[in-house]
């Protein structure tokens, strides 16, 4: 006996997961289990479904930032601009308690701007901040999780690559996700700075102040190393931010200006070179090709999926336990976070939050709030243990006494940090729709 349609459905999600937890690239097990059950059931009218959605991807003009934003940061990193940045930040920030601390903070927050590659952030400042910090006798686990905290936020702090692939797939205006997240960052990013400023009045053996000769640098100096390495950056993420946010130009057309300010800054500070372009070429390619087929087989799993009526199905069961709007934004908050675990915010934007967007009309959700409460989610994704990418990317880095669960227990203070946060958003959501309220009314 044939199972029925939304059955079906439901078994495609199934086996979705199932070949997820084998290791099977996630891209291609989308395109062929859509592929797969649309044939079996639409017969051959499925693969001009995947030629017009394949088609829709490659015409969308949103997704044309993403390589463009992705470019920006890949220079930026390759160009060794983070530890001039670094420095000055570091100079400016001296007579602070815990000045190490707040000055990687401020760095992972101004370079998470200009990248939005969790890996890449947490990474270079774990060969540059951690080292530094453990030099100067910071406790192992404050350090520790000061750099995989803030090398998260950029999935929050515009322009954030997830941000865009977010308003895509909910087709919602990019730009106000920009506007609305922008607060929301600098917010978290606040908090994360007072929470260390107040450890170290606290307890000032966990970060001991920095030597008078570093702390007792003449005003000139530090001036002289903002105006050349903290302001030039600066200068060229407020550029692109606010052309975006004041509506002087589309999320592509500041990409591209991005771009190229970034390759400008990089032969400004001399350190950019052929190789390093042909490196972050090849870089913007491989993660764009590979967000874009994610994409792709996104867009075919979910058109089969609600095909069969597996959507219907969740959609049913969500309604049947009659939650009001704070228990349904806290139930998919509490999936997202565990879908967290083993997956990237790429997979957890398009493959399971096409199910839940439809919902929100339902309970009268903005789309606008969702997506940044989503944002904000996915920094615990990166913290969180068992499977916490920020803590591995530091580890991978990390002098070999500095053992995981250092790391672990080092980040969870500023977890608790994130949910206080999500909860201040759920609590006062003008903070995140205050702002695009303000411009585009």
């Amino acid at each position: 006996m044939f199972l029925s349609d939304p059955a079906l459905g439901v078994l495609m999600l199934f086996l979705f997961l199932i070949f997820l937890m084998l290791g099977f690239p996630i891209a291609f097990t989308l395109m062929a289990l859509g592929v797969g059950f649309g044939y079996f059931t639409q017969g051959p009218s499925i693969f001009n479904l995947f030629v017009q959605r394949t088609y829709s991807v490659m015409a969308n003009d949103v997704l044309i930032s993403i390589p463009l934003f992705l470019f920006m940061g890949y220079v930026v990193e390759r160009a060794n601009i983070l530890d001039r940045l670094f420095r000055s930040i570091q100079l400016a920030a001296g007579w602070l308690p815990g000045s190490l601390a707040v000055a990687t903070l401020a760095t992972c927050a101004l370079f998470a701007t200009a990248t939005g590659i969790v890996g890449a952030v947490v990474t270079l400042m774990g060969l540059l901040a951690f080292p530094a910090m453990l030099r100067a006798g910071y406790d192992t686990k404050l350090a520790a999780g000061v750099v995989c905290a803030g090398g998260c936020l950029g999935i929050l702090i515009p322009p954030s690559v997830m941000l865009i692939l977010y308003g895509a797939t909910a087709g919602v205006s990019v730009v106000k996700l920009y506007a609305a997240a922008f607060i929301p960052g600098l917010m978290l990013a606040g908090m994360y700075m007072v929470y260390v400023i107040i450890r170290a009045i606290l307890n000032p053996s966990l970060a001991p102040k920095l030597p008078a000769a570093e702390r007792n640098v003449p005003i000139l100096t530090i001036v002289m190393a903002l105006l050349t390495s903290f302001f030039p950056l600066v200068l060229l993420i407020v550029s692109v931010l606010g052309a975006i946010i004041l509506g002087l130009a589309t999320p592509s057309e500041a990409a591209a200006i991005g771009a190229l300010g970034a390759v400008l800054l990089a032969l400004a500070y001399r350190t950019f070179s052929f190789e390093k372009l042909k490196d972050s070429v090849f870089l913007t390619a491989r993660a764009s090709a590979m967000v874009c087929w994610l994409f792709v087989g996104s867009a075919v799993f979910s058109a089969v999926f609600a095909l069969l009526g597996g959507q219907h199905v969740v959609e049913q069961f969500i309604l049947s336990l009659n939650l009001g709007p704070i228990g349904f934004l806290i139930l998919t908050q509490i999936i997202i976070f565990i879908l967290g675990w083993p997956l990237e915010w790429t997979e957890i934007i398009v493959i399971f939050l096409p199910i839940f967007l439809p919902l929100l009309d339902n309970f009268g959700i903005d789309p606008i709030f969702f997506g940044v409460l989503v944002a904000l989610n996915l920094q615990t994704s990166f913290l969180s243990p068992p499977v916490a990418m920020a803590p591995f990317y530091l580890k991978g880095v990390a002098p070999k006494h500095v053992s995981i669960d250092e790391i672990f227990s080092g980040v969870m203070p500023f977890l608790a940090i994130v949910i206080v946060a999500m909860v201040l958003l759920y609590v006062f959501p003008g903070i995140a729709l205050w702002l695009p309220s303000a411009l585009y009314n």
